[in-house]
C-alpha cells in the first residue's frame, strides 16, 4: 500500500512537471501558429507513455539505482575489504584499486545504455553518409567517461580539489580544438553532453555520494559532488582525439602512396 502511494505521488509529480512544457508547445501551436494540433489521438497516447515511463524511471532511481551505487561504494570501501587481515590502519589511495576499476566499468557501461548518446550516434552517421559509425562513437565516448570517472573517484580519495582536474582538462580540450578537424568538434562538444543523462548521472552520483561518505575524512558535500563534470569532459577529449588519430592516419598513407607514385 505504502508503495502505491509513493508512486502515486511520484506520478502526480511528473505530471506537474510536464504542464509547462505541454502548456508551452499547444499555446504557441494554437495562438500564435494557429494550426490544428496534427495526430491528436497519437499524441495524447504517447504523451501519456512519456508521463508514465517518467514516473517509473523516477521510482526506480529512488528504489533501486541510487541505493545499488551507495551500497557499492560503501562496500567497495569498506576496511574489511581492503584489508582483510586487518594489518592497516589509514588506507592510502594505491588501497582503494577495486573502486577505481568499479568506477571505470561503471562509466563505461552506463554510457553505452545511455538513449541520448545512440540517438546522436544514430544522427551521426546519418549526416555523414555512413562515415561516422555509431559503435565507434559509442565506444570513443564510453572510454572517455570511463577515465573521467576513475579519476574523478581517485580526486575524492585523494581528497585534491575539484577545479585542478577541470582546468587542466578543458586546457586540453582548447588545443585539441585548433588540430582537430572541425567536421568533429562540435560531435565531439555535443558528445560530451549527452553523457550526463538519464542512466550515467543517477549511478555515477550515487557512486560519488558513497565514496565520499566512505573515506574518511571526506566531506559529501564537498567532496560527493563532481564526478559528473569528468564525465562530460572527457568524452571530448577522446572523440577529439580519435579525430585526431583517424586524420593523422590518413595522412599517413597518402604520404606513402605519394612517395611509392614517385619511385
Amino acid at each position: 500500500m505504502l508503495f502505491l502511494l509513493d508512486a502515486g505521488a511520484v506520478l502526480l509529480a511528473t505530471v506537474r512537471d510536464i504542464l509547462p512544457i505541454l502548456v508551452l508547445i499547444v499555446s504557441f501551436q494554437l495562438l500564435i501558429l494557429r494550426q490544428p494540433i496534427p495526430h491528436l489521438r497519437r499524441l495524447v497516447l504517447g504523451g501519456v507513455y512519456v508521463v508514465v515511463g517518467l514516473a517509473m524511471f523516477l521510482i526506480g532511481l529512488e528504489k533501486a539505482l541510487f541505493p545499488v551505487g551507495k551500497v557499492m561504494a560503501m562496500q567497495l570501501c569498506d576496511p574489511a575489504f581492503l584489508f582483510p587481515k586487518g594489518t592497516a590502519v589509514q588506507a592510502g589511495w594505491a588501497d582503494y584499486g577495486w573502486v577505481y576499476l568499479f568506477a571505470a566499468l561503471i562509466g563505461f557501461s552506463t554510457t553505452l545504455a545511455e538513449p541520448s548518446l545512440l540517438a546522436v550516434a544514430l544522427k551521426a552517421r546519418e549526416v555523414s553518409s555512413g562515415v561516422i559509425s555509431p559503435w565507434g562513437l559509442r565506444i570513443t565516448v564510453a572510454l572517455g567517461v570511463a577515465i573521467g570517472i576513475t579519476l574523478g573517484t581517485f580526486r575524492i580519495v585523494t581528497g585534491t580539489p575539484l577545479y585542478i582536474y577541470i582546468l587542466a582538462g578543458y586546457v586540453v580540450v582548447v588545443l585539441q580544438t585548433f588540430t582537430t578537424p572541425k567536421k568533429m568538434i562540435p560531435l565531439a562538444y555535443d558528445s560530451g553532453g549527452v553523457t550526463s543523462s538519464t542512466v550515467t548521472v543517477p549511478l555515477v552520483a550515487a557512486l560519488g555520494l558513497g565514496l565520499s561518505e566512505a573515506v574518511p575524512g571526506r566531506n559529501p558535500a564537498l567532496d560527493g559532488f563532481g564526478l559528473i563534470a569528468f564525465a562530460v569532459l572527457f568524452p571530448i577529449i577522446t572523440v577529439m582525439g580519435y579525430a585526431q588519430i583517424a586524420h593523422w592516419i590518413v595522412i599517413l598513407k597518402i604520404k606513402k602512396r605519394s612517395k611509392g607514385e614517385d619511385r
